[in-house]
């Protein structure tokens, strides 16, 4: 194994020329009593990454891997790891990641999320961020790390790129998109609360991109703290074995310190705010019978998922510290498993033994299946492994833009090759081809420029204009990567200026709009009224403050409006024919087939789906694309509310044209009006959003918050109680929730709080259905009026 200083001479080899600004970063040696400002200072790394995505069940193309791996590279890669740091909301993710920050020496202070000075957690950057307490938008960081290896107990150096991402449901868009481009992941749980509504919402997305995952039992101190009940909630909630890889030493406020079970060591943290950790191999005999039972426990799990320690098992021999560690690390990174880590981020414990968890078990970019496309095979064509060299063909994915002081910011993940200031890449949608004027590293919102970054890297560009999820390359491929999973909005308002209308309104709603893909902005065409449609009440909020304070423009807004949609129920044939005749050339058009019900893609979400099974040319292929684009038309607008069909199926199976009279627009039209003339055949109808909604509150409350969810329509999931509280888990609908936080709060004199995610649309009952056709068709007549 290479020293340390042979690996920084290696890594600063591939840079043109150190960054100064980058590399007055103070790094620590985890288990040294040495003050914050006795760190050394460390030189620039050139790190290298690849992104976890899901495992490939089609053949992958016969150009897979055919790039192979530097011996730099392998280096470079092996001390590189890329997570994301992501939970519930107030489970305690940025105090987690301003510990991580501090004591890898990214900063000289602890600042916490409330506190007291004023200043705010690192990664909270945006000043509504700071009044509010919590993270709207994602922060990226890095840091260098000097690890205990848990097999040899030596001291290795690595490189940790993070991003802290918010726990409100409203803001999930910034929590997909960083799992899209990470190779780990940081489940954060609380002590007390454990497995909540929003813990599976990130279990859900890092399932779909395939996310290994290590878990953080947080808040350890709070009274009521139970660690075991968390772990035995992950196993059935999240349905992921799992097990503690440490347990705590005391409990609540006498918390002390942890017991590594896999290299059985107490470690207590000492010093000023923690900063010097202190191992012994004395386990206080208060916990010893208890490490014994939770280290069997751990080798059991283990074994249900790693064969090398389940045929240890079944001789009933004990794994070495390096078969421990290395089962660990296999089922881990193999999505099989999770390691249970446990502290308290507030208190600066146990928090140096979480990284060196870091590094030991969660992937290298090398250990990750990458995967691109090649844009001129078609929708069809089989994907391209992708592989983390530095001399390979450059592969980029932008996946996050902020309007920065000095233009777009954009946000980019290098998945192979290499990135270099001034060098030209190609925009893979477009063709277009852009220089690169700046390429900075982020800090939150600090920016350091540098040179050049290696496969893999979060980075970030200026000057380049381009849209969420686009792929760039140095155009000698025709790669393009897949892009991220996009909810659909919920919640709408009808929005305007408060005074006279200026440019900023409107340059406001854009930049949003492109910033953030959930955030969508339309004119109804009926009432000439601009709609903002969002993720929830909050998004939308935060968004209208914004303009005020960014754009200097204040606005008032509507009632929210809920996303209601349109559904078919029927199969129904049709032949439609649209002919029009003027002076000159008419318009014809004949097509033929039938409409369906459609159940939603799982893995995609898709709900609508054009399909053209005509044979023999009855219809030119040129015009099947207009077909198309005329369904789709069709669906932005249902006839009973006005509100988007979905759930449908087109299928073209015959048609005719004319030599003359036919066009594009002939049979684009003549799809509106065949969808137009049979959908209500198709007995239609009206679906609302339902809503998982979470309520934690005093136990004495219980039968009062019970009653006032079921007096909005609400159906009871879970209920739990644990100690003085209870949890309720219920669906409800959206329409339903509205005004809901007053009356909680004052059914439980404010002690009790709740969280709510979109789960799916469902039919309305009957009788609603009919109230909202009779008011849409009220509004109609008086528009006409």
């Amino acid at each position: 194994m290479l020293l340390n200083t042979e690996l920084a001479l290696i890594c600063s080899r591939s840079l043109q020329k150190p960054c100064a600004a980058s590399f007055g970063r103070l790094g620590c040696a985890p288990r040294t009593f040495l003050p914050v400002s006795a760190r050394l200072s460390r030189q620039s790394r050139h790190a290298s990454t690849a992104t976890a995505l899901k495992p490939r069940e089609e053949a992958v193309s016969s150009e897979a891997r055919h790039i192979q791996l530097s011996q730099q590279d392998e280096l470079r890669l092996r001390r590189q790891r890329n997570i994301g740091v992501s939970a519930h909301i107030d489970s305690g993710k940025t105090t987690l990641t301003e510990r991580i920050l501090y004591y890898t020496g990214r900063i000289r202070e602890i600042h916490e999320v409330r506190g007291r000075d004023a200043v705010g957690a690192k990664m909270d950057h945006m000043e509504l961020e700071r009044e509010k307490g919590i993270t709207i938008q994602s922060a990226a960081t890095f840091c260098d790390w000097d690890a205990t290896s848990p097999t040899t107990g030596e001291k290795e150096k690595y490189a940790i790129n993070i991003i802290d991402t918010p726990g409100h449901v409203d803001f999930t868009i910034e929590v997909e998109r960083a799992l899209r481009v990470l190779d780990g992941a940081i489940l954060v749980l609380c002590a007390v609360a454990g497995v909540q509504s929003q813990t599976t919402t990130v279990d859900r997305q890092m399932r779909r991109y395939n996310v290994p995952r290590i878990s953080f039992i947080n808040k350890m101190d709070r009274p009521g703290a139970n660690p075991w009940r968390v772990i035995q909630q992950i196993r059935t909630k999240l349905r992921m074995p799992a097990a503690a890889v440490q347990i705590p030493i005391g409990a609540e406020d006498e918390l002390k310190g942890v017991v590594d079970l896999v290299r059985w060591k107490a470690i207590y943290n000492e010093g000023v705010k923690g900063i010097a950790l202190v191992e012994s191999d004395e386990i206080p005999s208060s916990v010893l019978a208890l490490a014994k039972e939770k280290r069997a426990e751990l080798i059991g799990q283990l074994a249900d998922v790693d064969d090398e320690i389940g045929e240890l098992f079944l001789e009933d021999k004990e794994p070495s510290i390096d078969q421990l560690v290395a089962a660990i690390r296999r089922s881990t990174v193999g999505l099989k498993f999770s390691p249970v880590f446990l502290g308290s981020a507030i208190k600066n414990l146990a928090v140096q033994p979480l990284l060196d968890g870091v590094c030991a078990y969660l992937p290298t970019p090398a250990e990750a299946d990458v995967v691109a496309y090649d844009s001129t095979k078609g929708q069809n064509a089989p994907p391209v492994a992708l592989a983390p060299a530095a001399s390979a063909p450059l592969v980029a994915l932008a996946f996050k833009l902020e309007e920065g002081r000095f233009g777009q910011l954009t946000y980019i993940r290098v998945y192979q090759g290499s990135l270099k200031k001034g060098g030209l890449i190609y925009h893979a949608r477009t063709g277009k081809k852009v220089k690169v004027p700046r390429l900075v590293r982020m800090h939150s919102n600090e920016m350091e420029d540098i040179e050049e970054i290696g496969p893999g890297e979060i980075c970030a560009l200026f000057g380049v204009e381009c849209s969420s999820g686009d792929t760039f390359t140095d155009g000698s491929t025709n790669f393009s990567m897949t892009p991220m999973y996009v909810p659909e909005p919920v919640v709408s308002l009808a929005i305007k200026p408060s005074g006279k209308e200026t440019p900023n309104f409107s340059r406001a709603l854009n930049r949003f709009q492109k910033e953030d893909p959930t955030f969508r902005v339309h004119i109804d065409h009926e009432s000439k009224e601009t709609i903002i449609s969002g993720m929830g009440e909050l998004h939308l909020e935060v968004y209208v403050e914004r303009m005020r304070r960014e754009y200097n423009v204040d606005c008032t807004t509507g009632k929210p409006q809920v996303a209601y949609r349109e559904a078919v129920t029927e199969k129904v044939e049709f032949l439609y024919t649209h002919k029009k005749q003027t002076g000159g050339a008419g318009q014809f058009a004949r097509i033929a087939g039938f409409f369906e019900p459609m159940e939603m893609d799982p893995e995609t979400g898709k709900e609508v789906e054009f399909e053209n099974v005509i044979m023999g040319g009855n219809i030119p292929s040129n015009y099947i694309p207009a077909i198309e684009k005329g369904f789709y038309d069709a669906l932005e607008k249902g006839m009973l509310t006005g509100s988007p069909v979905t759930r449908v199926r087109f299928v073209l199976k015959d048609g005719s044209y004319h030599q003359v009279d036919s066009s594009e627009i002939a049979f684009r039209t003549c799809a509106q009006g065949a969808f137009r003339e049979n959908y209500l055949k198709t007995r239609p109808v009206v679906l609302e959003p339902i809503m998982t909604v979470e309520v934690v509150a005093p136990v004495e409350f219980q039968s009062a918050v019970i009653g006032g969810l079921t007096s909005r329509r609400g159906s009871i999931v879970d209920s739990e109680v644990r100690d003085d509280e209870f949890t309720v888990t219920a669906e409800v609908p959206l329409n339903d929730m509205f005004g809901y936080s007053n009356q909680l709060r004052g059914a439980t004199q404010g002690k009790g709080e709740f969280s709510m995610e979109y789960k799916l649309h469902l039919p309305v009952l009957p009788p609603h259905q009919k109230e909202l056709e009779e008011a849409y068709q009220k509004t109609r007549l008086q528009k006409k009026s």
